[in-house]
């Protein structure tokens, strides 16, 4: 299978993350919120497919570690938490249940209109887990094929699992929404700071087409806001992105339209509009010349495939 090819810009805000995840502050307010309310949280990168249990210990759950079903997750929890990150991408924070009940949360964090990582916790019940619950699991898992010591252990972790009443569950949300506010502003601050081979004035354009792509964003207005001349701009960014000004905005953009694309009552000439594009012919151009799909049938393909 042919892999997809990563955009500068994409590896941008992977390394973005990264750095906000080996911050002093998200460690520090990571520590605190375990501790204050007894709940894992990590960040994960803005990629579906990328998600996996195994990042860090503490973040596991007894009991799904016993359900045991492959080396990372079981395939319903991926999917689960595949479509949790989705969902949170178009409609901001979201929660979930997966099939054995278990609660899961998303909360984006983003950089301009765009979604660079998640904030997630969850792996707790929002209702008492009682023996009749544990018996549906048992039926919807295939219990016959579990040995007796095998289903012993998992009751136990079942049962020992946390129990939070949904409002204040909610009200954990809420603090990671303040949370993953605080981070939109460090990532900010962090994409004007020089790292690796990127000039810091490459940076600042970089946050200031993100914070900005609903906006004309002529070369002129870019290289000002990076502190060049248009002509030493174009040579910067093309060396250090990859790409030309305008590719890179039509990039970032149509990231931006597939989010929009997946609100059913959005039209798409809305959608056009509202990522900065001046006309609908233009998007749906670029939109094919990116994707290699027209907007409505990338509408279409993604819908039929979510409700599938």
């Amino acid at each position: 299978m042919k892999q997809a090819t990563v955009q500068p810009h994409q590896e941008f805000e992977t390394s973005l993350l990264h750095r906000i995840a080996n911050s002093d502050r998200y460690k520090m307010y990571q520590e605190a919120f375990r501790a204050a309310t007894g709940l894992p949280l990590r960040l994960v990168s803005a990629d579906p497919d990328g998600w996996c249990l195994d990042d860090q210990n503490i973040n596991r759950s007894p009991f799904c570690e016993e359900l045991n079903l492959c080396n990372s997750a079981c395939g319903a929890c991926v999917e689960t938490n595949r479509r949790l990150m989705k969902d949170a991408e178009v409609n901001g924070p979201t929660a979930c249940h997966c099939f054995a009940g278990l609660c899961a949360t998303a909360v984006p964090i983003k950089m301009g209109a765009a979604v660079i990582g998640y904030l997630k916790t969850g792996q707790v019940f929002s209702q008492t887990p009682s023996e009749e619950t544990f018996e549906n699991l048992l039926a919807a898992i295939g219990h016959k094929t579990l040995t007796k010591t095998a289903r012993a252990q998992l009751k136990k972790a079942y049962m020992q699992t946390q129990f939070v009443e949904p409002l204040r569950y909610q009200s954990m949300v809420t603090l990671l929404q303040s949370f993953a506010e605080q981070l939109t502003e460090h990532a900010e601050s962090l994409a004007i700071i020089e790292e690796g081979s990127e000039p810091t004035a490459i940076a600042k354009a970089r946050k200031f087409i993100h914070a900005n792509l609903d906006q004309p964003l002529p070369l002129g207005r870019v290289a000002r806001q990076a502190g060049l001349s248009e002509s030493h701009f174009c040579r910067l960014f093309k060396d250090s992105a990859g790409l030309t000004l305008t590719d890179y905005v039509n990039r970032c953009r149509i990231d931006w339209a597939k989010r929009e694309l997946l609100k059913p009552e959005a039209r798409i000439s809305e959608i056009a509009f509202l990522i900065g594009y001046q006309s609908l012919s233009q998007f749906n151009r670029s939109f094919a010349r990116i994707v290699g799909l027209s907007p409505t049938l990338h509408r279409r393909l993604q819908l039929e495939r979510a409700a599938s």
